[in-house]
C-alpha cells in the first residue's frame, strides 16, 4: 500500500527534476520514485558488498591463508 511522504525541494532542483522527467518521457512523480528506488537499491548492494568483504576478511584473519602480492601480481 502506498503512503504519502512530503519532501521540500529547492526550486532549482524541482525545475531540474521536471526537465529531466520530461526528457525521459515520464511524470515528475514516476521520475522521483525511480530515482529513490535506484538509490535505495544501490545502498543495499553496497551494504551487501561491505558485509561480504567483512566476512571474507574475517576468514582470512581466522585462517591466516594469504598470497604474497608479488605472486598475485604475476598471476
Amino acid at each position: 500500500m502506498a503512503t504519502t511522504t512530503t519532501i521540500r525541494l529547492p526550486e532549482e532542483l524541482k525545475a531540474r527534476i521536471a526537465s529531466a522527467a520530461e526528457r525521459a518521457g515520464k511524470t515528475t512523480h514516476s521520475f522521483i520514485l525511480e530515482a529513490i528506488t535506484e538509490k535505495a537499491e544501490l545502498e543495499e548492494q553496497r551494504a551487501g558488498f561491505d558485509a561480504e568483504a567483512d566476512a571474507r576478511f574475517a576468514k582470512i584473519v581466522e585462517s591466516g591463508k594469504t598470497i604474497p602480492w608479488g605472486d598475485m601480481r604475476h598471476y
